[in-house]
């Protein structure tokens, strides 16, 4: 299944082009690692012949298979946890007192894979702040792969999975066996919206504006002219007094000055300076 350097070179200009994603030149191991399944499942015997098929018919059926098994899905149930004991400790706190008047919160989990970030947000929100059952909230999840917000969406996850990161308690309170795994209660599920959204593409009028916005581990993969243009549009959908949470290894120091970080806790998230916070929406 090993691929020769023009037909890498096709594949991940496919990926760039349709996704602003940027596989790097020691990436064939990766594209011949996620591509082999695809192989396999539609009846091809090389990645020179997915290749050819795919410059030949420009199916974009399979340009979307092909896509979708090489962006990265790596996630985990309440991952490098600091971000979320700042939530509990001090932000969602905070901004519970400042959103009394109009009591409304929109937090958004962007490229969230398979979902178990924002059913993190979920929880947390479930067992440490009744109130907001009251209260118009909408936690978002979005993902560039449909296969991956189907996954999401069942809320199914396997023995290994729920070992990465849910707490015994969680997992008796709001989990149930299902064959040889897990299915997240209904109560649960039902809180997160997943829909489909590429980060590089334009973002819908209708996205309403977040108090906080999770884009954790995903602007690493992307040049520096896309991640500009991508925080450009998050600072257009994060409320002024809002929180933008990146990757541990992320951040915006020389691609927006808009942005300044602010330790809480023990982590690093980012707001909005004083002086640029344009959003009027």
């Amino acid at each position: 299944m090993a691929i020769n350097q023009m037909d890498f070179d096709y594949i991940r200009k496919l990926v760039r082009d349709r996704t602003a994603l940027v596989l790097s030149d020691d990436k064939q191991y990766l594209i011949e690692f996620r591509l082999s399944p695809v192989l396999k499942d539609i009846g091809m015997r090389s990645m020179q012949d997915l290749v050819t098929h795919l410059r030949i018919s420009k199916s974009s059926h399979l340009q979307q298979r092909v896509i979708e098994a090489l962006v990265t899905t790596e996630t985990l149930f309440f991952r490098d946890n600091h971000p979320f004991a700042a939530l509990r400790q001090s932000i969602l706190p905070q901004l519970i007192r400042q959103r009394q008047s109009d009591r409304k919160l929109h937090i958004w989990c962007a490229a969230c894979s398979s979902g178990q970030e924002p059913y993190s947000i979920a929880m947390l929100i479930r067992e440490h702040f009744p109130e907001l059952a009251s209260w118009q909230l909408r936690l978002m999840a979005s993902d560039i792969s449909n296969q991956m917000l189907e996954r999401a969406k069942t809320g199914y996850y396997s023995q290994h999975e729920v070992n990465r990161g849910v707490p015994k308690p969680l997992l008796d309170r709001y989990f149930q066996t299902q064959g040889k795994g897990w299915q997240l209660s209904q109560q649960i599920r039902q809180m997160v919206d997943f829909q489909q959204l590429n980060l590089a593409a334009p973002w819908p009028q209708t996205l309403p504006v977040m108090d906080m916005i999770f884009m954790r581990n995903v602007l690493i993969y992307f040049d520096a002219v896309t991640k500009k243009a991508i925080l450009k549009k998050v600072r257009q959908s994060l409320r002024a007094d809002g929180y933008l949470f990146l990757g541990g290894g992320e951040t915006t120091l020389n691609l927006d000055a808009a942005f300044e970080p602010v330790q809480i806790d023990n982590v690093v998230c980012f707001r909005l300076r004083s002086n640029h916070s344009t959003n009027t929406r």
